[in-house]
């Protein structure tokens, strides 16, 4: 049997620490390989099973990336077009109902984005479509010059020119960080707590992050298996998802839920590869 795991031109051999992914297919008798999903010559067509992991240049290009994932036949990719369709747009989390979300509201110009800063006083500013921290800002004030013009950090997300979600600063993350729960096959298997840099809110390496695997606590596994049923209401089979959390205003809150292409955290956590080859080689029986 064979899985294509789908990742992009930047990162050809794979997510960090994609070895351990490959050897635990092997392990389990799966031919896997590796391929970048805008590749015109992959056959997709002649795998068992299509795993997107690492197409993390999607969010300078969501459509193509959707229109990509649409032509594959959905019963053998993982996910599937349906669930990327709603989670590349964070507004989802205005949507997502019966689980604890950090408030979030929708902006679609300048003018409701001011309005939404002075709503929560300390505001995060972040496109609508993006990954890794890009184009994201924090802003206490709603006359900041920086909502009336193209804030992007990377040239090459267009997104960051809106539409927009806004959040309160959860000054937590500062101090505690994000937490992110791995749900696998509807089960939470692992826990990575993230810290972001001094001087810094996003916990991403490439801003001076650190990740640390942690034992996975009872709380946050319930919590997180509920987020990711609760998601199964906006369409789409979930067969895994990383569930971001903060610590906001004495509890726990869904900050984002990865269910496109999260990364495993294999370069820290190298035993997520076992429960995500266990996922595959189940998929394909």
């Amino acid at each position: 049997m064979t899985v294509l795991l789908v990742t992009s031109a930047d990162w050809p051999a794979g997510e960090p620490g994609a070895a351990a992914l490959d050897a635990a297919l092997a392990d389990r008798g799966v031919e896997s390989r590796w391929v970048v999903w805008d590749d015109p010559a992959v056959d997709w067509s002649a795998a068992d099973l299509v795993a997107v992991r690492s197409t993390w240049d999607y969010m300078a290009r969501p459509s193509d990336f959707l229109a990509w994932a649409g032509r594959l036949d959905q019963d053998r990719l993982l996910n599937g077009a349906d669930v990327f369709t709603w989670n590349l747009d964070k507004v989802y989390l205005t949507a997502l109902a019966g689980v604890p979300v950090v408030p979030t509201v929708a902006a679609d110009d300048v003018a409701s984005l001011s309005a939404a800063v002075a709503g929560f006083g300390t505001a995060v500013v972040k496109p609508r479509i993006g990954a890794g921290g890009a184009g994201v800002l924090v802003v206490d004030d709603p006359a900041d010059e920086r909502l009336g013009r193209d804030f992007v950090d990377h040239p090459e997300l267009p997104t960051a020119r809106g539409p927009w979600i806004v959040q309160p600063l959860v000054e937590s993350v500062r101090t505690r960080g994000e937490t992110s729960v791995f749900v696998l096959g509807g089960r939470a298997v692992s826990q990575v707590d993230k810290l972001p840099a001094d001087g810094e809110i996003r916990v991403h390496e490439h801003y001076g992050g650190a990740s640390t695997p942690v034992p996975l606590g009872p709380e946050l596994a319930e919590l997180s298996e509920r987020a990711v049923d609760a998601a199964g209401a906006l369409g789409g089979r979930l067969d895994y998802a990383r569930v971001d959390l903060l610590h906001h205003d004495g509890a726990w809150a869904v900050s984002e839920l990865e269910v496109t292409e999260p990364g495993l955290y294999l370069d820290v956590l190298p035993d997520n590869a076992q429960p995500f080859a266990d996922l595959v080689a189940g998929r394909l029986e």
